[in-house]
């Protein structure tokens, strides 16, 4: 070791031994100088020293590697001797463990059968347990023919205490005839501890028939010829079986292993009988159900199931005894207030009620439809008598409509919505809630058909049918009067009571719009998700939107129609005898006083729907503008005086009409850029009209060139329009017409510098001047 520390010294010293010798510099670094050379042989005689020296030491490193190699022969063979001992030990070992278990398997047999002969069942439970246990750790040798013997000799024994123990229970409960009295003796509760380890089939066997003991009294009791049996004395039924289950717990509830959950066993069963016994009379007397009989037996049911899931976990819905494929889905209730509240049945659908914060969802009921799902079939009574309620409740709402009139105005809150309207989506919800906790299944959608219709009767007879008529007698609005044109009168209009309940009926069928979509959605959630694509209300939401527009449309037509003598005054005014201009003319003010008059009150009878009102603004824009530009071109001829005033009047005009949506209100509100666009546009243009006609028509170039920059209009017919207004002769149309079809393709690039001349006087002067006296005018007027 110590010559092996110096050479592991000497090779970490010696620069031989270096990754990066250098033998020039090892050389330079023996013999720095010549004289140095002198010592050559001795430096050489050492070299060599260390040579055999290394040698040496390579020599004893290999033979130390061999006697490793020995030495690791010597222990492998010293392991393989441990690792025979320890098989040894473990098969000895096993060989002990397996005698002594055969020494219990065969004292343990033997004590089995003359313990099952004692009916000595408290200790064969544990005994039968523990047998079977050290049986198993005999599986593999069941070749040899004495452990297959003991083998068979435990099942017969397994299978004797089965047979026994169902004889003993047979004797203490017989099919035929009374329960023997008094509690169950240490036996049997000591044979249903046995019978937990035996053949899960006699356990299944021993529940079956305690059961079916514990309720033939019931079946004799309520059968289908018992007076007690039809639906109107359900609860005894009910009642019934609260008894049974109280006496069961008393005399026999320590007889049945807890995990064995009897009683609930017994009350799964007692429902599965009840919903066939039901089922069947149902069928027998089915013209004998009437809605309310249902609706009470389907009440009692329900609280029994409710009941049911307070008292029981449902465990044995899952284990075979009780099928649950056979039990509808769950419903689900979005409006919990329905079902634990009693607020419910005066509680309106609200707008918005879907982004309401939901409250918990209450835990679903295992039972729920255990029972009840045999009235499933029978609820065509339930949706027959909804269409009929229904039915009459429309007509009623018809009858007190006539009755009452039409709501008063309210100008505070906006519309006011018919109440009828909501007490119609109190009693769907109050419907739709109901019928989801009898069913979610096919009954669901025909009471949805039933909402479909009467949604549509409602808005029809209600809304639609209360509408003002046009042709009514009694001052409104007439055909005739729309189409017809009369000089100096005014037609009748809709009084301020119209123009509410117009109002009114639109927020109405707005109201009932968004409802109907928040009712389609929750239909959706209660109905079974298979049915869910069945669920389809936009026809209905459809024909409110029709009321909506039919509304704004007769709100606008009034208007219209209110301003159309002062058009028709103003196309048959003689314009071309105006001799100064002066403050608007007595047809701009009646149209401005039909507007102060309507426009306020649709506001704010429509505050709560702004969006119609908008609406409302846009279709009169829409209606009137053309029709001013229409009788615009009916002022003809029309003088340069004539064409200043006509100017200073739409000007006006289009004042009004741009403060429309907030004209005599107290709040001033900026007009949505929709409505202000269709103004300006439309205006602009029946402004552009008149400063084409005050231009001078020569050259005719000019005039042509300008005329289709400004108006950007292709039409001869409106270019002929134009001339007409301005008192041209046909044959001077003649001509300018021809001008104006060879100039549409693109106006010519050297009239760029002439075309300000388009809306100028003679002189550049007196344009400046009637210009000044124009404004002046118009800021007068403002």
């Amino acid at each position: 070791m110590m010559e092996e520390k110096q050479f592991n010294n000497l090779t970490c010293q010696d620069p031989l031994d270096r990754a990066d010798f250098n033998a020039v510099e090892y050389i330079n670094t023996l013999f720095p100088t010549e004289q140095s050379l002198a010592n050559i042989d001795e430096v050489v005689n050492k070299i060599r020293l260390k040579i055999r020296r290394l040698d040496d030491n390579i020599r004893t490193v290999v033979r130390g590697q061999t006697n490793v190699g020995q030495d690791g022969r010597q222990v492998k063979e010293i392991t393989r001797d441990i690792k025979q001992l320890d098989h040894a030990k473990r098969h000895l070992t096993t060989s002990i463990t397996t005698l002594n278990h055969l020494h219990m398997l065969a004292g343990g047999v033997d004590s089995l059968e003359a313990m099952t002969r004692r009916r000595q069942y408290g200790e064969v439970a544990n005994l039968l347990q523990g047998v079977v246990n050290v049986l198993e750790h005999f599986h593999k040798y069941m070749g040899i023919p004495q452990i297959r013997q003991l083998s068979e000799r435990v099942k017969a024994a397994q299978n004797e205490l089965g047979q026994q123990i169902l004889a003993d229970f047979e004797e203490a409960f017989p099919s035929q005839g009374t329960k023997r009295p008094g509690g169950p003796s240490n036996v049997l509760r000591d044979a249903c501890l046995v019978a937990n380890v035996l053949d899960p089939r006699i356990k299944q066997e021993i529940i079956k028939k305690f059961i079916k003991q514990h309720l033939s009294e019931y079946l004799v009791l309520f059968q289908e010829n018992q007076d007690v049996a039809w639906l109107d004395k359900i609860d005894r039924r009910y009642a019934w079986i609260k008894r049974q289950l109280m006496d069961y717990e008393e005399k026999y509830g320590r007889m049945f292993p807890q995990e064995w959950c009897m009683t609930e066993r017994i009350a799964v069963e007692f429902c599965h009988v009840t919903r066939t016994e039901l089922a069947k009379i149902m069928r027998t007397r089915a013209k004998e159900i009437e809605v309310k009989l249902l609706l009470f037996a389907i009440q009692r049911t329900t609280n029994f199931e409710g009941l049911m899931a307070k008292r029981f976990s449902g465990c044995t819905l899952a284990d075979g005894t009780v099928k649950k494929a056979e039990l509808p889905p769950p419903s689900t209730n979005p409006f919990l207030e329905d079902e634990t509240g009693t607020e419910s049945d005066e509680t309106v659908i609200e707008k918005g009620d879907i982004d309401r914060p939901k409250k918990p969802k209450a835990p679903d009921n295992p039972f729920h439809g255990i029972i009840s799902k045999c009235f499933e079939p029978h609820l065509y009574v339930y949706i027959e008598s909804q269409d009929k309620n229904l039915g009459e409740l429309i007509d009623r709402f018809v009858a007190d409509f006539k009755a009452q009139g039409p709501p008063k105005p309210n100008v505070d809150e906006g519309g006011a919505v018919l109440p009828s309207c909501a007490d119609l989506f109190v009693y769907y919800k109050k419907c739709m809630v109901q019928c989801s906790q009898l069913s979610t299944g096919e009954p669901m959608i025909a009471l949805t058909t039933i909402f479909q219709k009467y949604l549509r009767e409602y808005a029809w007879k209600i809304l639609s049918g209360n509408l003002p008529k046009t042709t009514s007698s009694s001052g409104g609005l007439t055909i005739t009067s729309l189409l017809k044109e009369k000089e100096g009168s005014e037609v009748a209009k809709f009084t301020v009571e119209e123009l509410c309940l117009i109002c009114s009926i639109l927020s109405t069928a707005e109201y009932c719009l968004a409802t109907t979509q928040q009712l389609e959605e929750k239909l959706k959630e209660k109905v079974d998700a298979s049915l869910m694509e069945r669920i389809n209300l936009t026809g209905e939401m459809d024909t409110f939107s029709i009321v909506i527009s039919n509304s704004i449309q007769l709100l606008v037509q009034d208007l219209d129609a209110a301003c159309d003598p002062a058009l028709t005054a103003m196309s048959k005014m003689q314009w071309q005898n105006v001799e100064h201009v002066g403050d608007q003319s007595p047809y701009v003010t009646s149209v401005i006083l039909h507007i102060k008059q309507n426009v306020p009150i649709i506001r704010d009878n429509l505050a709560s729907t702004r969006k119609y009102f908008t609406q409302f603004c846009i279709k009169f824009g829409n209606s009137f503008i053309p029709k001013f530009i229409n009788h615009l071109f009916k002022c003809k001829p029309i003088s340069m005086v004539g064409a200043e005033q006509l100017l200073l009047d739409t000007h006006s005009l289009k004042m009004v009409l741009l403060d429309l949506p907030s004209i005599g209100s107290q709040v001033v509100r900026k007009a949505p850029a929709s409505y202000t666009k269709i103004v300006v546009k439309g205006m602009t243009r029946a402004e552009m009209i008149l400063k084409v006609v005050m231009a001078p028509h020569e050259p005719t170039v000019v005039f042509v060139d300008n005329y289709i920059k400004l108006l950007a209009d292709c039409s001869t017919d409106t270019f002929q329009k134009i001339l007409d207004m301005k008192g041209l002769k046909r044959s001077e149309q003649s001509s300018m017409l021809e001008l104006f079809r060879q100039r549409l393709p693109a106006p010519p690039s050297g009239v760029e510098n002439t075309s300000s001349m388009s809306l100028t006087a003679p002189t550049p002067e007196q344009e400046s001047s009637r210009i000044r006296k124009l404004e002046k005018l118009i800021k007068k007027r403002l």
